[in-house]
């Protein structure tokens, strides 16, 4: 390990493969990562999963497992589970990170040999850790609007987001329209990569794929955002196909329950997804229009297309570069239509979506990253 250490501020590792950690787990190649879990950004709630929650994080413990990785072929960094209280915005907890937290980083730093780190933040409740670690330099990483996004307090953590903006020495923004908030003389666009051999090579169909019909599916949360109601209206209309989602549930889906052809396979590791994805007749994106997604940047939408499966998605800004390569329907009419036409999702529709995020790797958004943190310092 010859390049400048990164400590790291994000959501639980493993927890989902976001961003923060495609682009992290590829940086820790050539360099040591200190992976600080998430310290919340949201008050816990009086039920059962908050108060499980707010438990672990006073004890500094997790139910991800810690040497989880991203990717299979990706090295995992040292994980710290902080312990602390998820109360953003509060005096008493910020006073803690200063102080308390922040001394229990450093005794990590110095375990793992790890001095002047860029300090990478992805989520602005670890304002307070600026200055406390003998930083080089401080990263703010952008991936979504936390003003929109849902489980979040919003009004504390934007005020936090606004005195990490004014700190950071480099804001990088997942979007144009996240990095137009900020100030142009210090943020630069670092959009969402594919991990492209991956989506495209062939993979084995998963073993739990359903037999008989063509199958449309979607891999992800499955939350609010899922427009669930649009779904379930196409599983009863189009008994010829089935319906596979794959991930955690966090919504009610009553209505998909109720539905035969509707199979719930449950959340999978991101280096199993192509023995789906590319097994499908069609990838769907079938999201509500709201403030969260009209921000949004689903990492899906470019592994969908490297796996060279027909997508169908309800409308959304981030579809834009892409919209000849796919196709959008936003009623129920509109995307039984689109079921049949992807008959017609013939080798050179597939070879053309595969060439247009080809050049979109991860690999590529790292070395961007890296030649702007060392622009900081000339």
């Amino acid at each position: 390990m010859n390049e400048r250490p990164i400590v790291v501020s994000g959501e639980d590792w493993g927890r989902h493969p976001s961003s923060t950690q495609h682009l992290i787990g590829r940086l820790g190649k050539t360099r040591d990562i200190l992976w600080i879990n998430s310290m919340g950004l949201r008050r816990p709630k009086l039920n059962k999963a908050d108060l499980r929650r707010i438990v672990q994080k006073l004890l500094g413990s997790s139910s991800v497992a810690a040497d989880k990785p991203i990717e299979h072929a990706l090295p995992k960094p040292h994980i710290f589970e902080p312990r602390t209280l998820p109360l953003p915005g509060n005096p008493i907890a910020r006073w803690y990170n200063r102080r308390i937290l922040s001394a229990q980083i450093r005794k990590a730093c110095h375990a793992h040999n790890i001095r002047k780190p860029i300090l990478w933040i992805s989520l602005p409740v670890a304002v307070d850790l600026i200055g406390q670690l003998d930083e080089f330099v401080v990263v703010y990483y952008c991936g979504d609007d936390f003003g929109g996004l849902a489980g979040v307090d919003h009004a504390p953590v934007i005020k936090l987001e606004q005195e990490l903006v004014a700190k950071a020495d480099l804001i990088l923004a997942a979007s144009d329209n996240l990095a137009m908030k900020f100030p142009a003389e210090k943020t630069r666009v670092l959009a969402h990569g594919v991990d492209f051999e991956l989506f495209s090579n062939a993979a084995p169909r998963a073993d739990d794929l359903p037999e008989g019909k063509p199958i449309a599916g979607f891999y992800g949360s499955i939350s609010d955002w899922v427009d669930v109601t649009l779904l379930s209206a196409l599983a009863r209309a189009r008994p010829d196909w089935n319906f596979c989602l794959v991930g955690d549930i966090r919504t009610d889906v009553t209505l998909l329950a109720a539905c035969d052809n509707v199979h719930f396979l449950g959340p999978k590791p991101h280096h199993e997804l192509p023995g789906y994805v590319q097994h499908w007749e069609v990838a769907m994106l079938p999201f509500h229009d709201n403030a969260q997604i009209r921000a949004c940047k689903p990492l899906k939408l470019r592994e969908y297309l490297a796996s060279g499966t027909a997508v169908v998605s309800t409308n959304f800004p981030a579809l834009t570069p892409y919209k000849d390569l796919l196709t959008v329907a936003n009623t129920l009419d509109e995307f039984s239509q689109a079921l049949d036409a992807s008959r017609g999702h013939n080798t050179d529709k597939q070879s053309a979506q595969k060439a247009r995020v080809s050049t979109e790797s991860w690999d590529a958004r790292c070395q961007d990253a890296i030649e702007w943190i060392s622009q900081c310092k000339n």
